[in-house]
């Protein structure tokens, strides 16, 4: 069977990659402090210092949260184009509003 990996919280995360970039301990150190692989110290660095350029740069990338708004428009609105029509429909059958 397989090794079960381990959840670190974000907080940890963070706390792991500002510390990478500090650059006052080597990786080692930090991956030893935190019980962490020195790779993965690594890579929580780059995501950290990715994600700046992007908050600081003024591009967001998009969310599930957002695509799922976005979509739930999209359905809000078909459905009352359909529901005017229907509307539009009726009233000129009885001769209009």
């Amino acid at each position: 069977m397989g090794e079960i990996r381990k959840r670190h919280s974000p907080a940890l995360k963070m706390k792991v990659a500002l510390e990478a970039l500090s650059v006052t301990r080597t990786v080692a150190d930090i991956a030893s402090r935190y019980k962490v692989h020195p790779t993965q110290v690594g890579q929580w660095k780059k995501q950290l210092q990715d994600s700046t350029v992007q908050i600081f740069g003024g591009r967001k990338p998009p969310s599930e949260i957002s695509e799922t708004l976005v979509s739930q428009l999209y359905e809000e609105v078909g459905r009352l184009k359909f529901e005017l029509d229907w509307v539009k429909k009726k009233a000129a059958r009885f001769g209009g509003l």
